[in-house]
């Protein structure tokens, strides 16, 4: 039986997770199929591989700051309809190209790229049209399914994807990625509830207020900063050591598609044990004060990643990994909770795309960070560097005000001008 405040009794949360079930399991199919086709078809290199998983991120760097604002204006299911679409045609460009024998590198880095900019708008999207679609009161059950899907995509997605690869060759994988966006795209069109645009058709000027205005209120609030720059340097570290996995898997380690997908399954593992922690902790530590001392528990694992080797070492590393992606989970509930409960409806879309273009950015930097030091220095120097920067993310957060955080605050909405309506919509 469902809890009275549950978001489960609401159909659209129901449509929306279901839809994003499949969205997740087709982008952790391509996450493992698309750099083993690379490195293992078309003979990438370190750097290469880097550059590879790079531009998968950097859309976020590019439109990620004028998506927010883009998203306030449009309706919500429209967005993650037409993303999920883009996705599912881009991915199965990759296998129609492999039949016709014209494949190649610079396809992979134009797929991964443009897939990149329609997830801008799909994580931009989905985010802000939560609070609406659950209401504020089940804002962290909500949070916690959603974390929790991700955690099993994750598991799902990356063990099949390896396996798949391993077994139908990665084509095929890809194709099933593709499969799985078209499915989701159809299913969104379900979604009854239509998040209506916070902002009306304004003038090229007001947009670039408006991403002012989003930027203002994430760095000028010492918690929304906080838990930004965990956020950031968490994704550097992790992405620098998750760029150079395939060469190490395959080149140096000498194991299969499947080790590296399990591999990368095990860290889906412990984003669900963290999510399913993360209530427990906040009812009993505090909101602000579970995510603190979640930082100081757990961080110090990223270090044993950087273990990793054959036999017993490999074992270590992948303990690592559960244990730092456990924190991750416990993160992504309890911190994305707080900052929609620190965000006024206004501004969701800029607040949420002002995190996602600071956090997948620093995806797109740590791929190439990481392509560039285990090009100069070794594969093994690019992933102690990241295993050290995860270690040491949890700082910003737990040394600001977010620790002393006991209840969820309430957002206030601010004082806004009516903006002028034009004849044009920027």
């Amino acid at each position: 039986m469902t809890e009275p405040h549950s978001p489960w009794r609401l159909r659209d949360f129901r449509v929306l997770f279901a839809a994003g079930a499949l969205s997740h399991l087709g982008s952790n199919v391509g996450y493992v199929a698309i750099p083993l086709f690379a490195v293992t078809t078309l003979d990438a290199g370190p750097g290469q591989a880097g550059a590879l998983a790079a531009l998968s991120t950097v859309a976020f760097l590019v439109i990620g700051l004028p998506a927010g604002a883009w998203v306030d204006r449009l309706p919500g299911r429209g967005i993650l309809v037409a993303a999920d679409a883009a996705r599912a045609v881009l991915f199965a460009s990759i296998p129609l190209a492999w039949w016709f024998g014209v494949l190649s590198l610079p396809q992979l880095y134009a797929v991964v790229l443009l897939n990149g900019c329609a997830t801008v708008f799909f994580d931009v999207g989905s985010q802000s049209v939560l609070p609406e679609l659950v209401g504020r009161e089940r804002l962290v059950q909500a949070n916690t399914a959603l974390v929790s899907l991700m955690a099993g995509a994750n598991v799902a997605g990356r063990g099949a994807g390896g396996f798949l690869v391993q077994s139908f060759t990665a084509p095929f994988a890809i194709l099933g990625g593709a499969v799985a966006y078209l499915v989701s795209a159809v299913g969104l069109t379900g979604i009854v509830r239509r998040r209506a645009p916070a902002v009306v058709a304004t003038d090229r000027r007001r947009l670039r207020v408006e991403i002012a205005e989003g930027l203002r209120h994430v760095l000028g609030s010492r918690e929304l900063r906080a838990l930004a720059l965990t956020a950031t340097l968490t994704n550097l570290g992790a992405q620098m050591i998750n760029a150079m996995l395939p060469v190490l898997f395959t080149r140096e380690l000498h194991l299969s598609p499947g080790a590296l997908g399990a591999y990368w399954a095990a860290g889906g593992v412990g984003i669900l044990l963290g999510a399913g922690l993360a209530r427990r902790f906040a009812a009993r530590l505090g909101h602000g004060r579970a995510l603190g001392l979640a930082g100081l528990w757990f961080a110090p694992g990223a270090l044993a990643v950087a273990l990793i080797g054959d036999g017993p070492w490999l074992w270590v590393a992948g303990v690592g990994w559960l244990v730092i992606m456990t924190k991750t989970g416990i993160d992504n509930v309890l911190g994305v909770t707080l900052r929609q409960h620190l965000t006024p409806d206004p501004l969701l879309g800029r607040m949420n795309a002002t995190f996602r273009f600071l956090l997948t950015g620093a995806l797109a930097v740590g791929s190439a960070l990481g392509g560039l030091v285990g090009q100069a220095a070794g594969v093994r120097m690019a992933v102690w560097s990241g295993a050290i920067c995860l270690a040491g993310a949890f700082l910003p957060v737990f040394c600001s005000p977010v620790r002393m955080l006991r209840e969820l605050p309430v957002a206030t909405t601010p004082h806004r001008r009516a903006p002028a309506v034009s004849a044009t919509e920027a």
